[in-house]
């Protein structure tokens, strides 16, 4: 059984109370005056991306997925509203019986986007589409930052692996949700097991200091370790002497000790002087793995020490500096009555300050040079260009209230991977700048 394909819920009743109070002030409203079938199309995307980051990553498509599925509004949670006075008896009543039935359009987990990127479509009536906003932006804020801190700390990385580790450093949900985003992201294990258990993740760990600090002497601690888990496992080595415990570890596991991991001090010195202690010891397939408040600066600065893989936990979990994509949910198009063949209207929020929005149900292509470089994002509301047409990068996720493109997590990894290899060379630089390819209009 694959954990991943079960589409296992979050740990409440129902994602139903995942939203806001005006939400459903709205949705009574609407049905009071007669505009709540009013056929209607939101789509989420951002106006900017993060300051100095040059493309975002979709990151959680998968548990909006699941959370749409799980958007019931069960007796519990009627009574709470009810008890609340929330909403009136008649707008109770309509969410007693709540089935999302319309249709998700998007593009798939993994891939990258850009500023007016429409990220998701969501299509249905108006009353049933707008109590999904806030869930699908808390996910999509959320991991889409996560998986793009991931990405560019596996840029860093290159062939080296990385090892997520940030469970004690956030919430103990959005731990779970940031290892699956990170795995998205290019990360390739965990320490959390939960995140293991429900997606699949490969998850690592072999001990901390405190294990070492329980012994008398380091000694002895790597002797029970080792009597453990084999000669394969990973040692600590920097609770007291660094040199001195790499002697110990290589006396007591010999040359197939597996590895040794730093977690203090200068780690591109440090890391230099182990792998020199580790080959004369004989020990020249001990692998090193460094950790420390690491995030994509750091990682890259130690690309030319003797390193193996990196562990990282703050800065991912927290988006290196930037823990939410400032994603929204705009309505873009509405029918002109409840009639299903009405037509759609394109409407859009007209503001200052950089809030407006461009109006209509919009389609999305990237355009690519001769070599295959993408050189446009491209988003219209007319018809598709020929040229694009085999280019379009939203699919449909959900038909009629159904989904329809569940997929293994590995899918949306090897996705970013292949997305990420298709940007111009200059995506992967961790210099401030632009997103490294404009967005078109037409």
């Amino acid at each position: 059984m694959n954990p991943a394909d079960l589409g296992l819920p979050v740990d409440v009743p129902s994602t139903a109370l995942f939203t806001d109070h005006y939400e459903l002030t709205m949705l009574q409203a609407a049905l009071a005056n007669g505009t709540a079938d009013r056929r209607s199309v939101f789509e989420v995307f951002t106006r900017r991306l993060p300051e100095g980051r040059r493309y975002g990553v979709v990151g959680g498509t998968g548990r909006v997925l699941d959370a749409v599925e799980n958007f019931r509004f069960d007796t519990a949670v009627l009574e709470f509203l009810r008890e609340r006075a929330v909403v009136d008896m008649r707008t109770l009543d309509w969410l007693s019986s709540y089935r999302f039935s319309g249709d998700v359009w998007g593009y798939p987990e993994g891939e990258v986007y850009f500023p007016g990127s429409p990220i998701l479509r969501v299509e249905g009536s108006f009353a049933e589409c707008v109590l999904l906003e806030t869930v699908i932006l808390s996910i999509l804020n959320h991991d889409s930052a996560i998986a793009a801190a991931a990405s560019r700390m596996a840029s860093a990385a290159g062939d080296r692996p990385l090892i997520e580790m940030g469970a004690r450093r956030t919430h103990e949900l959005a731990a779970v949700a940031a290892s699956r985003a990170a795995y998205v992201g290019g990360f390739a294990s965990t320490s959390d097991l939960a995140a293991g258990f429900r997606y699949g993740i490969p998850t690592v760990g072999t001990s901390a200091h405190a294990f070492t600090l329980l012994h008398d002497a380091e000694r002895d601690a790597f002797t029970a370790q080792v009597a453990s888990l084999g000669r394969g496992t990973t040692l600590l080595v920097d609770t007291y002497d660094v040199a001195e415990a790499v002697r110990a570890a290589v006396d007591i596991a010999g040359p197939e000790l597996g590895a040794v991991r730093i977690d203090s001090g200068d780690l591109l010195l440090v890391a230099h002087r182990v792998r020199q202690q580790l080959d004369e010891l004989g020990a020249t397939g001990t692998r090193i793995v460094v950790t420390s408040d690491l995030d994509e600066y750091a990682i890259a600065s130690l690309a030319a020490a003797p390193v193996d893989a990196y562990g990282v936990g703050t800065q991912l979990v927290t988006g290196s500096g930037h823990p939410t994509c400032s994603m929204v949910y705009k309505l873009v198009a509405r029918a002109e009555s409840a009639d299903p063949k009405a037509p759609l209207v394109p409407v859009a929020k007209k503001a200052t300050g950089g809030k407006t929005s461009i109006g209509g149900r919009k389609w999305a292509a990237r355009r690519r040079d001769a070599d295959g470089v993408a050189e446009a994002e491209v988003v219209g509301t007319g018809p598709v260009p020929a040229a694009l047409a085999n280019r379009q990068l939203l699919v449909q996720l959900v038909k009629g209230g159904e989904v329809v493109a569940r997929e293994p997590l590995q899918a949306a990894r090897d996705r970013h991977r292949e997305a990420r290899a298709g940007l111009p060379i200059s995506a992967t630089q961790l210099s401030r700048g632009d997103a490294v390819i404009p967005t078109e209009y037409v």
